[in-house]
């Protein structure tokens, strides 16, 4: 017990200095705040949006290509079937369609009973014809500005990073999870029982690792389908290499230590010291990796996005904007390709600066008291 006591103890001072190091790492401690603000977005995600409609794709095409900054007056005319109201935890993942169908106008006036606009132009010209609507079946005309202008198709496009946002997480969530279940488990099977069992796991791992991993990723995602989850498992499925490469090395080690020669003589099972006992002591270089590995799911999902075969359209992502708008890069609204691939970079970034601080803090050569 006394032993017990002590050994979590010196694991708790041991992570309290870890966390002072990481701070003290301005570069990495602002990279997990930026994280974290990110993480945040992805999460509000609808309900902080200009465009809260379902995969922001409010079209207007007459709004098509607007600078940055542009502000246009709307009209909200009332449907007739109005569309089922959702709570504000579904509303923030789904989004919310509109219980109105918003006209641009380049203006407006009431006439008793009735408003009458002029459908938007630009410029505004007295030859668009006039259209009268009762007042009763519209709202109150407003107006709206676009932060980051519009795209070909009229979507706002600062509501479209901001879902992009959420899909360039996502993929970074949920593939480093699957590459980290495969990727320890195999680790942690072929470096600890060694013989023929380590033999079988080190070809496998070389004839995965000889594959290069963008045709890879294509061939499982030709295999599972273009879709949303689909790149998900495509990616996680070809990132586990590096992680069980490294997790056998480091337990091919350990495993020769004292404490693991004890657990057998106390006859526990090989599970138990796998991964109670040796896991827990690896866990530092599993967490630097699993930081790089997040900034690669990021551009293994933009590049696929970009090729076509990724998150498909209308879902907004960073790699299918890029592919959307890289044509306007020599026109004058370049801005529709630099800002996503901005986000990519800020993004990937991010993740490598923190992973490298994680990695000097969880170093115990070189960490010192103060």
């Amino acid at each position: 017990m006394f032993f017990k006591q002590k050994q979590y103890e010196s694991s708790g001072s041991l992570s309290a200095l870890a966390w002072k190091k990481f701070r003290r790492n301005k570069l990495g401690f602002g990279s997990l705040i930026f994280i974290g603000i990110s993480v945040g977005i992805a999460l509000l995600g609808y309900l902080i949006s200009p465009d809260p409609t379902p995969l922001a794709n409010d079209q207007y095409l007459e709004l098509g290509l607007k600078k940055p900054g542009t502000t246009v007056t709307f009209l909200p005319v009332r449907l007739d079937n109005e569309p089922v109201h959702h709570n504000v935890f579904y509303r923030m993942l789904f989004g919310q369609k509109s219980s109105f169908t918003r006209i641009p106008v380049s203006s407006w006036r009431r006439s008793g009973d009735t408003i009458i606009i002029r459908e938007y132009s630009d410029p505004p010209t007295d030859l668009t014809p006039e259209k009268a609507f009762p007042v009763s079946q519209v709202g109150t005309p407003y107006t709206q500005t676009f932060w980051m202008g519009t795209d070909r198709f009229g979507r706002d496009y600062l509501s479209m990073l901001i879902i992009g946002t959420r899909v360039s997480l996502s993929v970074g969530f949920i593939s480093v999870f699957i590459s980290l279940l495969i990727g320890i488990f195999i680790g942690a099977i072929g470096g600890y029982f060694r013989g023929w069992i380590d033999n079988v796991v080190v070809w496998f791992i070389n004839v995965v690792w000889s594959i290069p991993t963008l045709l890879l990723v294509i061939a499982i995602t030709f295999a599972l389908g273009k879709g949303f989850w689909q790149v998900f498992v495509a990616v996680g499925l070809t990132m586990w290499v590096e992680l069980a490469r490294v997790v056998r090395g480091q337990i091919l080690s350990i495993r020769e230590k004292e404490f693991v020669e004890a657990g057998r003589a106390l006859g526990f099972s090989d599970f138990r010291i796998i991964f109670y006992h040796i896991l827990p002591n690896i866990m530092g270089v599993v967490i630097v990796i699993s930081a790089a590995n997040f900034a690669s799911a990021i551009l293994l999902e933009a590049g696929l996005s970009f090729l076509g075969i990724g998150v498909q359209p209308p879902m907004p992502s960073w790699g299918s904007m890029i592919k959307e708008n890289y044509g306007y890069i020599i026109l004058d609204s370049a801005q529709l390709a630099i800002l996503p691939g901005i986000a990519i970079m800020l993004m990937v970034l991010a993740f490598m600066l923190a992973g490298n601080a994680l990695r000097d803090a969880l170093d115990v050569k070189t960490s010192t008291v103060g």
